[in-house]
């Protein structure tokens, strides 16, 4: 995986979110792992201000919480409204100063409550059985890659290494390699035969 340098006509809010030459030091399936590399070189004086851990193959994971049924929406819709309603209420009280803010608050909660009933079940009744129960969602990476300023990738991979964390194959942060065995040496012929070939015939 390789990132972009930054240029001169970057956006200033990115400009913590970038490298100038960026090298892999080397890839980890969970983030934890990323994150202890990360640490053990803040642990060991490296300059951890210019890493840079980026989540590679995102996934999209969710979470089946409950069954949706016509009181289990109702209800849920009703606490919304109700929570919508104080708040605005509060908003209210704050600027309009009304004589008793109490009351106000009850009238925007019941109001708040009976707008989240109604729009919760008409938004049921559209889904017509089609999406019958309720999740959470998130999106996650399956690999996170370590990265830091090419000036520093040396001294960076000399310290996990030292560490005693291995990280797996990807760009400049791969495993190190097993040498190549030797192919094994022929067994010597035994003493006293005749390494020469058959006897001309007479």
């Amino acid at each position: 995986m390789s990132l972009q340098p930054k240029g001169p006509g970057g956006r200033q809010g990115f400009a913590t979110l970038s490298l100038e030459y960026p090298m892999s030091l080397g890839v980890f399936e969970k983030y934890v792992d990323a994150q202890k590399a990360v640490d053990t070189l803040s642990d060991n004086q490296f300059p951890v201000e210019n890493c840079l851990i980026v989540g590679t193959d995102l996934k999209q994971m969710e979470r089946v919480t409950a069954r949706l049924t016509w009181g289990r929406v109702a209800l849920g819709g009703l606490l919304s409204g109700v929570w919508l309603g104080l708040f605005v209420g509060l908003i209210l009280s704050l600027f309009a100063r009304p004589s008793n803010p109490l009351t106000l608050l009850l009238y925007t909660a019941l109001y708040g409550a009976v707008f989240g009933l109604v729009w919760s079940l008409v938004g049921y009744a559209f889904t017509r059985g089609a999406r019958d129960f309720s999740s959470v969602s998130q999106v996650v990476a399956t690999r996170y890659e370590v990265f830091c300023e090419h000036k520093f990738a040396q001294q960076g991979r000399q310290i996990l290494a030292e560490a005693g964390i291995g990280v797996g194959v990807g760009g400049h942060g791969s495993a190190p390699m097993t040498p190549p065995q030797a192919p094994p040496t022929p067994p010597a012929a035994p003493s006293g035969t005749d390494q020469q070939g058959p006897p001309p015939a007479g």
